[in-house]
């Protein structure tokens, strides 16, 4: 008997061995896409890309690039999801585990009748009522990978894993790109603070004026009365404006992982750098950078790899057994030679009926494949579709912005112009009010133009997967940081 067990032993491995170089299942093949030659809008095909740049090169305010830094810092959704890189590699630590045998051991202390004669040990001596057992071994069990599951399992653990790094770096970039936006809010919504309170002084103006002239009989209470009106519309535009940047200034501290408080500035919104044609680079490209679609291709590949896992379940699995150790029914006797046990055998199971669960497992993975190949191609078109929206924005809204500098111009002209003619009597109050209501929301529209270039800008840096191949886009060079506390030393930062 005792040549029998190694015969059928050797024989399973000499199995394994020879179906060890194949894994069942499919192996991973990138679906084919189509993307196009050139993105639309006013990009020619360069291989140079804005996303080439590092975030610290991208933007030029000093305050932005420290905001940046911090929020890198303690910002709790990246903190999550370096935890969630953390939990993926301890995931695919359990699944190579399975290339292993797993070892352990046993000790064992009891007492029964008649166990004796299975273990092969002399009962002459034994009390009739019953005898003593004291057992320690070493066991182990491994099962061959003979149809390359493990394989796959683990080949897609690692997938797993791969799709969580790039899913932080998804994380990471959509936080350098929520700071950026945030700011040019905020700063934004400074500007128009400014203008509420020059609409305010310049309302005051006109109500003083008219009220003096009441008060001397030339003009109606009518007019003044409506100066009045203008006037307290402008001011309540105020506490609102400053509502809405104390808002704005809670949300960039939430974005840094900090307590609500101020947020320092740097460069005014119109003193900000007017955002020149941008190389976008190849479409092609863009696939083997921006992080969301390279997490969607690993989220593929490990559901590949789960239809192997899948269809191993319809074969027979191929284990080992041993065990080695004593065992006596004397504690004492324990270490001695004769008490020595073991055991090794080799097992095979597999499926005959299950109910259709097997199958049903099957097809399930097969279908999590089908979503995950779809939400792949789609993620490449939105892709695709977000470059070139951004690219049309920054054209078509700098020619805006233009045309809206021209209205501004001419307003604040025909304001002087109508204040003057009213003086002299030449024009009705009121031309006056007309022109000042005219302006202000010219003025606010200039500065929402100028925000919305800006934050064109920011969603095109992000849209191509800005910063793909700096090493740490966490820590910028010292030489950046240097420069951002030199430019940003004055009381407000």
């Amino acid at each position: 008997m005792s040549t029998v067990i190694p015969r059928a032993v050797l024989l399973a491995l000499t199995l394994a061995a020879g179906l060890a170089g194949c894994a069942i299942g499919p192996d991973y093949k990138r679906p084919a896409l189509t993307p196009p030659e050139q993105f639309r809008g006013p990009s020619a095909a360069e291989t140079t890309s804005l996303a080439d740049l590092p975030w610290w090169e991208v933007f030029g305010d000093p305050a932005l690039r420290a905001l940046i830094q911090e929020a890198l810092a303690g910002n709790y959704d990246l903190r999550i999801a370096a935890e969630r890189v953390q939990q993926a590699r301890a995931q695919s630590m359990i699944a190579r585990a399975a290339f292993f045998p797993a070892i352990g051991y046993q000790g064992t202390a009891q007492r029964s009748k008649g166990f004796e004669a299975f273990l092969g040990i002399n009962s002459d001596r034994l009390d009739s009522s019953g005898s003593n057992l004291f057992v320690g071994a070493l066991q182990a069990t491994w099962e061959i990978d003979v149809w390359g599951a493990i394989r796959r399992s683990n080949e897609a653990a690692v997938a797993e894993l791969l799709a969580t790094e790039e899913g932080r770096r998804a994380v990471l970039l959509s936080l350098v790109s929520a700071v950026a936006q945030a700011y040019f809010e905020l700063i934004e919504l400074d500007t128009r603070l400014v203008i509420s309170r020059q609409a305010t002084a310049a309302y005051q103006g006109i109500y003083d004026l008219f009220k003096d002239r009441l008060d001397y009989g030339v003009v109606s209470q009518l007019q003044t009365s409506r100066a009045e009106g203008s006037l307290a519309a402008a001011a309540a535009t105020i506490p609102e404006v400053e509502s809405q940047i104390a808002a704005k200034e809670n949300q960039i501290s939430t974005l840094l992982g900090r307590n609500p408080g101020p947020i320092p500035r740097g460069t005014p919104l119109f003193a900000q750098t007017a955002v020149p044609s941008v190389p976008a680079g190849l479409p092609s490209a863009l696939i083997e950078r921006r992080p969301d679609l390279l997490k969607a291709e690993q989220q593929l590949v490990a559901a590949n790899a789960q239809i192997g896992v899948a269809k191993a379940d319809f074969l027979p699995k191929l284990s080992l057994t041993g065990m080695l150790g004593k065992a006596s029914p004397e504690l004492s006797a324990i270490t001695a030679g004769s008490s020595t046990i073991w055991s090794i055998a080799a097992g095979l199971t597999g499926p005959i009926f299950q109910g259709g669960r097997i199958l049903g497992n099957y097809r399930a993975v097969v279908s999590i494949w089908k979503q995950a190949r779809l939400q792949y191609e789609q993620a490449a078109i939105t892709a695709f579709q977000e470059v070139a929206t951004n690219l049309t924005a920054l054209d078509k809204l700098a020619s805006a912005e233009t045309e809206q500098a021209r209205s501004v111009a001419a307003l604040e002209k025909s304001v002087q112009l109508a204040t003057d003619r009213y003086l002299y009597g030449l024009a009705s109050y009121y031309e006056v009010l007309e022109a000042q209501e005219h302006l202000f929301p010219a003025q606010n529209t200039q500065a929402g133009m100028r925000l919305n270039r800006l934050l064109a800008y920011v969603q095109l840096y992000k849209a191509l997967g800005g910063g793909w191949n700096v090493k740490d886009p966490e820590m910028p060079p010292t030489a950046a940081l240097d420069e951002q506390r030199a430019a940003c030393a004055g009381p407000r930062c």
